[in-house]
């Protein structure tokens, strides 16, 4: 099934109808109010569209539209991705320093890798690997200060590592990223759940996007052209505080999504061929290195 601009039409359908309707009438209602006189204009922060596969709870929708506490749910990447496997886990494999970084941007870039590798361990079936990751978590959501969340669902994976419960595993890696997210928009530093979000998505990507390259169908192929996702992350890194926003690293980060989402566009006559695979793999590499460029 191809993804072409119909699938962002659709999800803006979607996103208008499921605003509540007296939330609709209250902002047409309500008169918008010149600033006084020498105080600058704040404009409203727009909220990137998320494609409506990608929000994991049903009800977010009806109950909060489309905000900027919700980010996209890496369980429900990999959900998109499973058709790909296997991929080249060890092959794409990232090792973390044993320091832990410094940047709160940084810790949550990693933590979404962690989850993601959490994914692709248990997809893989590398249960081996869930016990490292688990450790690894419960470090960066101490460091977070989500500490106590993340603890409970690290014992949790352990556990369930032990017992090969596979959904169980999945579960628990999902609601590690939720309730960190939680704790993140507590502390009023919601542009982290982005972070975790992003960091998830661009690990699936490296990964599924070099499954592809190195065994090609046009089948396989359309699993990675989600023009409406790397949309999503261009907008949602224009969303950040411009403290985050402008550094060097996600200035290219966001260039590189502006190009994939070129890249990734389908004609609606058009097959994906192996020369957009290799392009896509390029630039998910690229991308995984600047995600994992530490501040100094």
């Amino acid at each position: 099934m191809k993804h072409t601009s119909i699938t962002r039409i659709s999800v803006s359908i979607f996103t208008a109808l499921s605003i509540p309707s007296a939330l609709m009438a209250q902002q047409a209602e309500t008169p918008k109010i010149a600033p006084p006189v020498g105080q600058p204009v704040v404009e409203e922060k727009e909220v990137a569209e998320i494609p409506k596969d990608l929000i994991e709870d049903p009800h977010v929708r009806a109950e909060l539209g489309i905000n900027e506490f919700t980010a996209p749910s890496i369980r429900l990447i990999f959900d998109d991705l499973d058709q790909l496997t296997p991929m080249p886990v060890k092959e794409t494999q990232h090792i973390l320093p044993k320091r832990m970084p410094l940047s709160r941007t940084d810790l949550a870039l990693e933590i979404g890798f962690l989850i993601a590798d959490g994914f692709l361990a248990v997809q893989h079936g590398h249960i081996d690997d869930i016990e490292p990751i688990a450790k690894q978590l419960s470090k960066y959501g101490r460091a977070l200060g989500a500490g106590d969340r993340v603890n409970r669902h690290a014992k949790s994976l352990l556990e369930n590592a032990k017992k090969k419960n596979i959904e169980a595993l999945k579960t628990e890696l999902s609601a590690t990223q939720k309730d960190v997210e939680k704790e993140l928009v507590q502390l009023k530093d919601a542009d982290l759940a982005h972070l975790i979000s992003l960091g998830g998505w661009i690990r699936a990507l490296e990964c599924a996007s070099a499954a592809v390259n190195k065994n090609f169908t046009e089948e396989r192929a359309n699993q990675l052209f989600r023009e409406d996702i790397a949309d999503y992350y261009e907008g949602s890194i224009g969303g950040l505080h411009p403290r985050i926003s402008a550094k060097p690293t996600f200035v290219s980060i966001r260039e590189i999504c502006s190009g994939l989402k070129v890249v990734m566009t389908l004609a609606p006559d058009e097959e994906p061929s192996e020369g957009k695979v290799k392009e896509i793999t390029a630039q998910a590499k690229r991308l995984a290195l600047l995600a994992l460029t530490r501040e100094k």
